[in-house]
């Protein structure tokens, strides 16, 4: 039997922290959405510990997570990108954080922002918020998206219900929870 990530993450010098601090605590900072979303692509086909342990490296390689600087990567620094060898050197990775900068700049003029956007949407199923990611953003397959939810708290269950941060996540009023609490039941589609 193996453990939860709630059981396995206390006390782990990396998964402690985002465990702690970050997995399915919302956020509305641009950063923060652009920044877990590029390290879900990235997770595809690797562990979360690796990509937790090269975190400083994407921040440094993408400037911050900064939207519009990402955005306006040419050549110059997606061959250097592709060099870095302190983040994950996968050209349709590298191409669709750059990509999905430009499209989170695109959706700035039609919903204010990322997090107006996702707001817009919600509440869904993972199957339809699925659907949409494959429409408007790349790279973004059922489980980079259902992480990438989970760990913003537009999907419930980053926490098992005894986990000790599950409080502390229910206190900020994920927006799976308020969903929940005005009768949505459309989480087990």
């Amino acid at each position: 039997m193996s453990l939860t990530y709630c059981a396995a993450a206390p006390g782990h010098p990396f998964h402690g922290p985002y465990h702690e601090r970050e997995y399915g605590f919302p956020s509305a900072d641009e950063r923060i959405l652009f920044e877990r979303l590029v390290l879900e692509i990235n997770q595809a086909g690797l562990s979360w510990l690796t990509i937790l342990k090269k975190r400083e490296a994407f921040r440094a390689a993408f400037d911050g997570f900064d939207v519009d600087r990402v955005a306006a990567y040419g050549e110059t620094e997606r061959a250097r990108l592709l060099a870095d060898a302190g983040i994950v050197r996968n050209r349709l990775k590298v191409d669709a954080a750059i990509d999905n900068a430009r499209r989170i700049i695109a959706l700035r003029a039609s919903h204010g922002s990322f997090d107006g956007w996702l707001r817009a949407h919600h509440p869904l199923g993972k199957a339809q918020w699925v659907a949409l990611f494959r429409k408007t953003f790349r790279f973004t397959g059922g489980e980079i998206v259902g992480e990438f939810l989970m760990s913003l708290g537009y999907l419930p269950g980053a926490h098992q219900p005894d986990c000790p941060v599950q409080a502390a996540v229910l206190a900020e009023a994920p927006p799976w929870k308020s969903a929940v609490d005005a009768g949505f039941t459309g989480y087990n589609d």
